[in-house]
């Protein structure tokens, strides 16, 4: 390696007095060798490499452009489709002929599958009692799902003390206990088990509307006692039922005394399933009325109407209540007409655990246009943050243009997707009108939970092509699909892990 002091010499065989180079061309040929001719370690950053990129970059004016647009505004402000937005238009040929109502808010909690499943029960209620808006209580399912959410989650940790503490499931379990989401087989065995009230009887809480927080204490306390658990099965290994305070049963009792006093305090008691309420209302013709009844009493003398609003078609109600009803999904990374499950997922311990009976889309779809078109509200669960905007209530693939943006496309498919973690269910909304050309559907109707000011007064437009990528599930009753499709829920179920991106709680 030369120094400083390395003088020029003549080169051997040449002639003449020695040539100065000219040391400007000289570092540009150097820089040019490094960044083009000799490969540079790929598993570095190399900053070379990013100065030749940030040029190529900004030596097209539309990348310009783009910097000062999206550096000062949000992407999706700036890449949203127009002829997108002039396109998805909220009409539509085939619509419930009664909607819920008022437009419901779940606030800053993640309760979304509780809202759904409540605008489902809630039309049949609102067609009964002649009522020109009703709901039922959220926070009610709310406060015994948490409750029952701590004593699934401490009977799993009992069952697998043998299993290594830093193992994937030992940990996939403690990732989130209590957490908010849920599934349409945990609202089935809430509201078979506990009932339904309304509203007015049992109001949300602010701790109900803002879950945060008590969220994260429910879960610090339930790790807490898991730890307490597994050191106990570690020291003894003959009696692994014992625990710190004796038997691990009472230890777990005492665990879910604490947890009962959180949320009895946060949420307030609320009315056990067995407990006499006064449900005072008015309905149209302006008559007041008062119904004196329990929470079970009152599922169990509406389970007509909670459960199925009678179709003109069929003229009937089932007999069957909630749990009449089951999900349809689409998981193309598995086979169709496969009944699926999710291992250690759930809320009432020894109740209905998740089952999913895996379709293709056209399938799905089809027996949710025939529920619509007998003015039945589908609870259904999709990717909701992925191509939408909540402030003008649109759900469509085109509807951001990140290639023009950004220069990339992307290209995975609803599979792919899955198999990566790109996408999941994440969000439980209602379907309640379709829009049909040419005998397909082309846009759907959706009942959101996010208050009249999200969206077209509260509700969204999705798009078919969305639809395709992104829903994952629809709660359907059996009278709208073939029997071979019922027929799978007698199959021995594909067992998928309880981290598997079917496992995700809406």
């Amino acid at each position: 390696m030369g120094t400083a002091n390395t003088k020029l010499t003549r080169p051997p065989n040449s002639s003449g007095p020695p040539k100065r180079l000219n040391l400007d061309k000289l570092a540009a040929r150097v820089s040019d060798l490094t960044l083009t001719d000799v490969e540079a370690d790929p598993t570095t950053v190399n900053i070379h490499t990013l100065c030749r990129w940030e040029d190529e970059l900004l030596a097209d004016p539309k990348n310009r452009l783009a910097l000062g647009a999206l550096t000062t505004h949000a992407a999706t402000s700036i890449l949203t489709n127009p002829t997108a937005l002039r396109n998805d238009q909220h009409i539509f040929n085939h619509k419930l002929e009664l909607e819920g109502s008022p437009v419901t808010n779940q606030r800053q909690s993640g309760r979304c599958w509780l809202f759904a499943s409540t605008n489902v029960f809630r039309v049949g209620m609102m067609k009964k009692y002649k009522l020109s808006g009703f709901e039922f209580s959220q926070n009610y399912l709310f406060f015994w799902d948490k409750l029952e959410k701590a004593n699934f989650f401490l009977e799993q940790i009992i069952d697998t003390v043998d299993e290594p503490l830093d193992g994937r499931l030992v940990q996939s379990l403690l990732a989130g206990p209590v957490g908010d989401g849920g599934q349409w087989d945990m609202v089935v065995n809430l509201v078979e088990k506990y009932g339904l009230v309304p509203k007015t009887v049992y109001p949300d809480s602010y701790n109900a509307t803002a879950s945060r927080n008590i969220n994260w204490l429910i879960t610090a306390k339930l790790r807490e006692a898991a730890l307490k658990v597994a050191k106990s099965a570690d020291s003894e290994t003959e009696k692994p039922t014992e625990a710190p305070a004796g038997d691990v049963r009472k230890y777990k009792l005492k665990v879910m005394q604490d947890i009962y006093g959180i949320l009895a305090l946060s949420l307030g008691a609320p009315p056990k399933p067995e407990d006499k309420f006064t449900w005072t209302y008015v309905d149209k013709d302006n008559k007041v009325h008062n119904l004196q009844t329990t929470p079970l009493a009152f599922y169990k003398d509406n389970i007509g109407a909670v459960s199925f609003v009678e179709s003109p078609k069929l003229g009937l109600y089932p007999k069957g209540g909630v749990g009449d009803r089951f999900s349809l999904v689409n998981d193309p990374r598995n086979p169709y007409m496969r009944l699926m499950t999710v291992e250690r997922l759930g809320n009432v311990h020894g109740a209905r655990g998740i089952q999913y009976v895996n379709v293709d889309m056209t399938t799905l779809k089809n027996a949710v246009i025939a529920m619509i078109k007998a003015h039945i509200p589908v609870f259904f669960g999709c990717d909701v943050g992925k191509f939408s905007t909540s402030a003008k209530g649109i759900m469509d693939t085109k509807l951001f243009d990140y290639e023009l943006g950004f220069n990339v496309t992307l290209n995975l498919d609803k599979a792919q997707r899955l198999q990566t973690g790109e996408s999941a269910m994440t969000h439980a909304m209602v379907l309640s009108g379709v829009h049909i050309v040419d005998g397909k559907p082309t846009r759907w109707r959706v009942e959101n939970s996010w208050g009249d000011q999200s969206g077209e007064k509260g509700y969204m437009m999705m798009t078919d092509a969305w639809m395709d990528e992104y829903c994952y599930q629809a709660v359907v009753e059996p009278h709208f699909v073939d029997k071979e499709v019922h027929e799978v829920l007698k199959q021995e179920p594909i067992v998928l892990p309880l981290w598997d991106p079917m496992g995700a709680l809406a």
